[in-house]
């Protein structure tokens, strides 16, 4: 009977103990599981971008494609990728939309791309380029295709004006009517760019065009499309670092030039964008640059 109840303290002790143990598994287990769930949520909640790439130009085959941002005033890998039998892709997570530029190897495309989420298309050909498939994406390329036509127009008087002289008109009759449809376009332009920074003051597209605008002048300066710019922009629009450091350093650099300070204050350096040189009151867009083999 002793040897019975023994073994029953025993077999209970063992029972109590394989029970105790397998709570504290199902505890482990359901906070690993937890943990997990957790994970897996902020990871599904996280935006994310796919960029997919073609392109027919043969110099890109075989090239190594960055996508760059500016911070801190400093141009700064984002993301990169091969181009393989004219196909790339770029891939990654997004904590904020981006105005990223296009580089092969180190040398610049000259092509902005909105990093946002949604499944977004490059196509690079010799004649152009285009960037489709996100809402910002598509606003920018219709900005800038729009942009293109009005550039076109502008190139064609010159062979409008050859045309005439061909035709015998007076030269100064030519003059007259060419610079009233030279002005008309330009006005044309001026309101494009003026009116596209507006309505995007507060998403990346305001700040980013802003950039390219400005990015065509030697040194920073207020022009009369700048002044009208700025006196409409939102607080956020006028907080952007870009912004912010260029509209600062085009006013010390006026008070200068109107003798109101010393010139021996400095105005505080902005970096500038890479782009043809301009005259003033005029935009160029970043044109495709593909470097040859």
């Amino acid at each position: 009977m002793r040897i019975c109840f023994k073994m029953r303290k025993f077999f209970f002790l063992l029972q109590y103990i394989v029970v105790h143990l397998r709570h504290e598994t199902c505890e482990f287990m359901n906070k690993v599981l937890y943990i997990f769930a957790v994970l897996a949520i902020l990871t599904s909640c996280a935006e994310s971008y796919s960029i997919q790439g073609s392109s027919s130009v043969s110099s890109l085959d075989g090239s190594k494609l960055y996508l760059k941002t500016v911070k801190d005033q400093e141009l700064k890998n984002m993301d990169s990728c091969d181009v393989v039998h004219g196909k790339f892709r770029f891939v990654g997570l997004l904590d904020t939309v981006k105005l990223a530029t296009l580089y092969m190897d180190d040398e610049s495309l000259m092509m902005p791309v909105v990093i946002e989420k949604g499944e977004i298309e490059i196509r690079i050909d010799n004649t152009g380029r285009s960037v489709s498939g996100s809402p910002l994406n598509d606003k920018l390329y219709q900005f800038i295709k729009r942009h293109d036509q009005i550039g076109n127009e502008l190139n064609e008087l010159s062979h409008k004006q050859s045309q005439m002289l061909l035709d015998g008109i007076d030269e100064d009759v030519i003059n007259r009517q060419l610079s009233v449809e030279a002005a008309r376009l330009a006005q044309q332009e001026d309101s494009l760019v003026t009116n596209f920074i507006v309505e995007n003051f507060d998403n990346v597209l305001g700040p980013g065009v802003f950039m390219m605008l400005t990015g065509s002048y030697p040194y920073p300066v207020l022009t009369p499309q700048i002044e009208d710019i700025m006196s409409k922009a939102t607080k956020k629009f006028k907080e952007d670092p870009y912004v912010k450091q260029y509209y600062q350093a085009a006013n010390e650099i006026q008070a200068r030039q109107n003798g109101l300070v010393d010139d021996v204050t400095q105005a505080p350096a902005v970096q500038q964008q890479p782009a043809p040189q301009a005259e003033p009151d005029s935009m160029q867009l970043p044109p495709l640059s593909l470097p040859q083999k």
